[in-house]
């Protein structure tokens, strides 16, 4: 285990180390540690706005939310196996020329995960926290503490979508099944006890206060799943032949008004044939969402409920820009290379198909406007997510052409993103803050949208993309 194990490691750095180049990529996490250490020394000023509490609840949601990013992988199972490693001859794709069960192949590629990404990610944070602790007077033994919980919280989002993602390999029934469960049981202490299960999360309580049983509480947490979800793996699929009417003429008809319609049309009927429509938006947007909401309704005695829906909408706008990484993850511009069609127009078609997949995101922030009593400031929370969706679109696009999946973890990529979005972000923040009503403004982004749009595309067009 421990040989293939090690081959994995190499292979994920090679990887990345190669489409990013060795230097962009071994800056990341130092960047990471930049950014911790200096976000410690805005703990006491942030304290002063909110309680330590809740700072301490926004970065184990936040870790657990990353948990939850690197464990839909793919969707492990059809997803990951045949679609991601299919074409690419991965070791994590040797079961069919190795004498190795697939089982075993697909626990050490969790396991090289975990690692993987927890030297990526979770220590260098944890890192630049601690060497920023003593000049604002945390205690000595706080940084370890959080590096411990904070793995706890990752591993945890990790290892209930490596289950959730295991369950849906073998039916979509289990999956949704489990899905809505869960939903009811949180709904059920919610509405019926008054009980906001946020504050109860584990990691959260353990950092608050460390416990031996609480300790064994989060990694029950942790390996019941995992263990389930080894056992529910299956690479077996044995679905039945599937027959579909043709429908690629009158969907271009339907899209008539837009850019390269076939295009377009061919994107929709790809992630709806694949199943993918429904994976991803579980995976990729419903459960990020939902974890997110879940704890930001825990900071409603410091943020005002129609607020919440304000920056929760700011949320769904960033993440709602990640469909584009949905339609370009699986499609390489070599497959259009033989058509009349440069680059700018390929990209004019994801744009396109993006546009069209906005109905999710927008029926989705309706539902949580109404549910959650937030109805009075649902149409500028409608505003503030189209807005943040289609700049951050448009900054994607400027910046990783057709291949955001690829250059997600060059250095110099994300701090470009972080520099042209941030100040965005805090611009609509403050205007939130100020007046509901003033974030409506952040329509106006629209025009610089389509500018940087265009601009991307002039940019992209001599240049080539990354490929595997």
């Amino acid at each position: 285990m421990l040989e293939l194990f090690r081959a994995m490691m190499k292979e994920e750095y090679r990887l990345h180390s190669t489409l990013f180049g060795s230097l962009s990529f071994t800056l990341f996490p130092v960047m990471i540690c930049a950014i911790a250490f200096m976000g410690t020394f805005l703990i006491p000023l942030l304290r002063i706005a909110a309680p330590s509490q809740d700072i301490g609840l926004s970065v184990h949601a936040m870790f657990l939310l990353m948990g939850i990013m690197v464990g839909a992988f793919g969707l492990l199972g059809k997803e990951v196996m045949n679609r991601r490693f299919g074409q690419a001859s991965l070791l994590s794709y040797s079961a069919r020329t190795l004498p190795l069960g697939d089982r075993f192949i697909f626990l050490n590629f969790v396991c090289k995960d975990t690692l993987y990404y927890f030297l990526l990610w979770v220590f260098p944070f944890c890192l630049g926290f601690a060497i920023a602790s003593p000049f604002v007077g945390i205690p000595v033994a706080t940084p370890f503490l959080l590096l411990l919980t904070t793995t706890l919280a990752f591993l945890t989002g990790l290892a209930w979508v490596f289950f959730l993602s295991s369950a849906y390999s073998r039916s979509k029934k289990i999956l949704i099944g489990t899905f809505l469960a869960l939903i009811a049981i949180w709904a059920l202490v919610f509405f019926g006890i008054g009980v906001n299960l946020g504050l109860y999360f584990p990691p959260l309580m353990l950092f608050h206060a460390f416990s031996l049983p609480l300790l064994a509480a989060c990694l029950i947490l942790i390996a019941v799943p995992f263990t389930i979800a080894i056992f529910l793996f299956t690479n077996e699929f044995g679905e039945s032949e599937k027959h579909y009417v043709s429908r690629i003429s009158p969907l271009t008809k339907r899209l008539s008004m837009f850019p390269y319609p076939p295009l377009a049309a061919k994107d929709l009927l790809d992630i709806f044939r694949s199943g993918a429509a429904i994976g991803q938006t579980i995976f990729s947007f419903l459960l990020p969402l939902g974890i997110i909401w879940f704890f930001l309704s825990v900071l409603g005695t410091t943020v005002p409920q129609g607020d919440n829906l304000l920056f929760f909408a700011m949320t769904t706008g960033i993440i709602s820009s990640t469909m584009y990484t949905w339609l370009t993850e699986f499609d390489t511009y070599g497959a259009y290379a033989c058509l009349p069609l440069g680059v700018p127009d390929v990209i004019s078609s994801k744009v396109t198909s993006f546009s069209v997949m906005q109905v999710i995101p927008a029926v989705f922030l309706a539902c949580v406007g109404v549910l959650s009593g937030s109805a009075g400031t649902l149409i500028p929370a409608l505003a503030v997510w189209c807005g943040i969706a289609f700049y951050t679109l448009a900054v994607t696009v400027y910046l990783t052409g057709l291949s955001p999946s690829v250059l997600v973890y060059s250095a110099k990529t994300l701090i470009s993103y972080g520099l042209l979005v941030g100040p965005v972000l805090l611009i609509v923040t403050a205007l939130a803050m100020a007046n509901p009503w003033y974030a409506a403004a952040a329509l106006l982004l629209l025009a610089p949208a389509w500018w940087i749009l265009r601009a991307g595309k002039q940019r992209w067009a001599t240049r080539d993309q990354p490929v595997f």
